[in-house]
Formats: C-alpha cells, structure tokens, sequence
C-alpha cells in the first residue's frame, strides 16, 4: 500500500521529466552517503505518523537515470523509530499523509531535474503538512536516522 502512494504521486509528477519513464521503490537497505556510482543521493524530511505522531522523519532517496534506455530509478528508505514508551520497542515505519508524500516527490523530482537533467530550477521550498500535536522533545536514542548521522533534528 505505502509504495503505491510514493509511485502514484511520482507518476503524476512524471511530466516534468523529459518524457523518461521513473519508478520508485522501497529499499530499506540504502546507506545515507553511500550511494552507487552514478547514482545521486537526496536526504528530505517531513511530518508522519506511526502508532505515536512523530514530529519529522527523515527519508532518503538514491536515484539514476540510464540515458540509454531513458529510465529512471529511485529507491527510498524511510528511516524508522522506536517508542519510548514500549518496553522492547521494535522500530517502526512511518506512514506520511498523502500530502507529505507529495511534498517529499515534489522536491525529489526538483532534485532529479536539477542533477540528471542540468536544467536551473533557483530554489524553491514546499513546506510538509502538519496536523496534530506532537509531546515531548526529539529523542535521539530511538531515532535510526540519528543512529547514522542524518536526522535534521539530532541533539
């Protein structure tokens, strides 16, 4: 269900990209800073839910484009938290509004156009949706993007 909101939302955005054909998909295995050769790396956060409202939650996308047979790849990692309040909390995905979803692919197809189409897009910034109230400072000990140095909100 989850890929087929990020899939949907890229493939309404799909326009913008010079008449390629880009897919996405769920790769929890990506390392921040690793990416492949000739792949590009974006690193984004926004607001999202899991069994508790979490404040922001980072996410990363590695992305290529073969020239050659004009497609596009993107792989994305959703970084993942523990509760705090659970006793052997396991971690947990988190579940972005469609909203977010559409915000966190905006920006991602500007980047894309930016850096596998050369094109000058100036700089822009969409802000996330946020409905709901969030209790309690960030904790950085349940967080996984802290845990690999690429949470926005890191203490």
């Amino acid at each position: 269900m989850a890929l087929m909101l990020w899939e949907s939302s890229l493939q309404a955005k799909a326009s913008e990209l010079h008449g390629d054909t880009w897919h996405i998909t769920i790769n929890e295995s990506i390392e921040p800073h690793k990416q492949a050769c000739d792949w590009h790396q974006y690193i984004s956060g926004s607001f999202a839910r899991r069994t508790w409202m979490s404040k922001r939650v980072q996410v990363v996308f590695h992305f290529h484009l073969d020239t050659a047979r004009k497609q596009g790849t993107i792989k994305l990692r959703r970084f993942k938290q523990m509760c705090r309040r659970c006793n052997e909390a396991q971690m947990e995905d988190p579940n972005f509004p469609v909203e977010n979803i559409d915000v966190l692919i905006g920006r991602l197809v500007e980047k894309i156009r930016v850096r596998c189409y050369k094109e000058n897009l100036g700089e822009k910034n969409r802000p996330s949706v946020f409905n709901g109230r969030v209790n309690g400072p960030h904790e950085s000990a349940h967080c996984e993007a802290c845990r690999l140095g690429v949470c926005s909100q890191a203490n």
